[in-house]
């Protein structure tokens, strides 16, 4: 008929609804079933018998091209739906897995240790707070306590000013990246190695340890550093992170120092101000977010010492740290309630650090 229009179907509100939840359960369900197929993969290459050449190339290729796979089909699905879906919905496309890994790997391990921690060695009986009360009343976890603090306080302190130090003197220097690389070469040495490493330098034979060949030559008789001396020993302990952490905060304090204007720092010098106040007023509060972070991350780091006080002294002669006591009560003693609550007591020191260090990087730029 002339003049006539032909009308779009309407779509019922039940029809609509219907056509999104559809729309929302392929969405879900095939992401699941690509997971599903990519675990699959996983135990197959795990317990075949081929040539670890050829598994390693199938895991490389099906693992990068799995996990492609998963996020393209999981955003295109995703994109068909309705706009509130999709906003709603596509953020964890992308989050969704590192959340899950984070939730397997952390939270309910996490949740497991705590429950651990009710119960008494055995894992049967269940003693309630117990073992937390226990931990803060032995005189072995308070001599724990006071090494974990002396780590914070002159371990963390002492890492952030010297690489403070370093970066602004390195800075003015004409050999600038020869001395970065030295300050930071004790990096790639892992935390074993440089225990290792520190066991000859602080050996009691002057023969074979260099700080007693060199005591000695002035005059000293040879000492038992790491041993004797309670709790000074302690002190021969930290210089080793020291030693480690230096060259980390020195690299990224080099880089916020380099962020300063230059027209700021020579306006300051133009107008009179010394070196010294040019550092005290310009460039620490223009890094403070800087120092901040690096002293949050190395306050976190020196609460979980673990490696260096292990390869010293196993934790003995007074060198114990909350680390090396929950490993010895978990592992050694098996008393696996008691562990599990140092080690809970530990996530708890730990946590507040963690969320004042996530706090800054929320409000201000860090680096």
């Amino acid at each position: 008929m002339q003049g006539s229009e032909v009308k779009p179907r309407s779509t019922s509100p039940l029809d609509w609804l219907t056509g999104t939840v559809g729309q929302i359960i392929i969405s879900l369900f095939v992401p699941i079933l690509t997971f599903i197929v990519l675990w699959q993969g996983f135990i197959f290459l795990r317990d075949s018998n081929a040539p670890k050449i050829i598994i390693v190339l199938v895991a490389i290729i099906w693992g990068v091209g799995g996990v492609a796979v998963l996020y393209t089909v999981s955003n295109w699905l995703i994109e068909k739906l309705p706009p509130f879906w999709v906003r709603s919905l596509q953020p964890f496309v992308f989050v969704g897995p590192a959340v899950a890994i984070l939730a397997w790997y952390l939270l309910f391990p996490s949740a497991r240790t705590f429950w651990i921690s009710m119960y008494g060695s055995n894992s049967t009986d269940f003693v309630g707070l117990q073992n937390y009360a226990a931990v803060f009343t032995d005189r072995t976890m308070f001599t724990a306590f006071r090494n974990n603090v002396l780590w914070i306080l002159f371990g963390a302190t002492f890492s952030v000013i010297f690489g403070l130090l370093v970066a602004v003197l390195a800075d003015r220097s004409k050999f600038e990246n020869a001395a970065k690389s030295l300050v930071f070469m004790p990096m790639a040495i892992s935390m074993v190695g440089a225990g290792v490493i520190w066991n000859f330098i602080y050996e009691a034979d002057p023969n074979i340890g260099l700080l007693n060949a060199i005591w000695t030559t002035l005059g000293g008789t040879p000492q038992a550093w790491t041993s004797l001396l309670q709790p000074w020993n302690n002190f021969f302990l930290i210089v080793i992170v020291i030693w480690l952490q230096t060259g980390f905060a020195m690299v990224l304090f080099s880089a916020a120092i380099k962020g300063i204007p230059g027209e700021i720092l020579e306006a300051s010098r133009v107008d009179g101000a010394t070196e010294l106040q040019v550092f005290f007023r310009i460039m620490i509060p223009y890094i403070m977010p800087t120092i901040i972070t690096v002293s949050t991350t190395v306050i976190i780091f020196t609460l979980k010492i673990f490696d260096i006080v292990w390869v010293m002294t196993g934790g003995q002669f007074g060198t114990q740290v909350i680390a090396t006591q929950f490993y010895r009560e978990y592992f050694t003693n098996r008393n696996f309630g008691y562990g599990s609550a140092i080690a809970i007591v530990l996530l708890l020191a730990v946590v507040p650090v963690m969320i004042y260090n996530l706090k800054q990087f929320g409000e201000r730029e860090a680096f």
